[in-house]
């Protein structure tokens, strides 16, 4: 079972503490799982910790989240190696893709080096959902605004590219964030960028933006232009998602 067209889920959420875990998938994280249209069985996510290094400790309270979710997760781990013989089968036999967040300059240059961005590239034209949180929400997209080099924010401008636009994450918790993408946007570096309050997630069908949802309320995403020099902001109110159990 796959989407009915290229669907991407690019968030600034998809994780809450648990009662009894240290993480579980929260609403976004689900929300992808029921845009692949699964049914019948229990889904197939694979995860990717490339931004943090394949830390050990995330992925096991990442699967400790699958496990309360009743999805049935599989780490792609590139470090130190690939850790399945068939990158490409592994990606194309999952419903879902779920990146973590962390160094999205450092994941990028990885998924080059392995050939995974064409892999995921293929994946996303045949139906597989691709979603994650921060990192894994401007991989994506032409670029963002990144504190992969450094506490001072940076644009990053050599994503994934399969969303033609600027991507701006944790909107409302960074400062730093909002004034950064307007000033790229006026500078011409992105013509437009999408960007995404946390617990924020933005969805699209191919190259479309179809809606914004969230997972908390008093919540927003934003959509930001270019106007002669200037870059002009308009907020897009999302539909809150119900909150799953757990």
């Amino acid at each position: 079972m796959t989407a009915p067209e290229p669907t991407i889920v690019a968030t600034s959420g998809g994780h809450r503490v648990g009662a009894r875990t240290r993480v579980l998938f929260n609403s976004l994280v689900h929300h992808a799982v029921d845009l692949s249209g699964v049914h019948g069985r229990r889904p197939r996510v694979l995860y990717l910790g490339t931004a943090v290094g394949d830390a050990e400790h995330v992925t096991a309270r990442v699967g400790e989240a699958a496990r309360v979710a009743g999805f049935d997760l599989t780490p792609l781990q590139l470090f130190p190696m690939p850790n399945v013989d068939d990158v490409e089968g592994t990606v194309l036999d999952h419903d879902v893709v779920w990146v973590m967040g962390g160094s999205v300059a450092n994941l990028l240059a990885v998924w080059r080096v392995h050939g995974l961005d064409g892999v995921l590239r293929r994946a996303w034209r045949s139906g597989v959902v691709l979603a994650g949180v921060s990192a894994g929400s401007i991989c994506w997209f032409r670029g963002g605004t990144t504190d992969s080099f450094g506490p001072e924010l940076r644009p990053v401008t050599d994503g994934l590219d399969l969303l033609p636009y600027g991507n701006g994450v944790h909107y409302d918790s960074d400062a730093g964030r909002r004034p950064l993408i307007h000033r790229l946007v006026a500078q011409g570096v992105f013509a437009t960028a999408h960007c995404t309050d946390d617990g924020v997630g933005l969805v699209y069908r191919g190259t479309e933006l179809v809606e914004a949802v969230a997972e908390e309320p008093d919540k927003a995403a934003y959509v930001v232009r270019r106007d002669g020099e200037r870059a002009v902001e308009e907020r897009m109110e999302p539909r809150l998602l119900p909150t799953p159990p757990g």
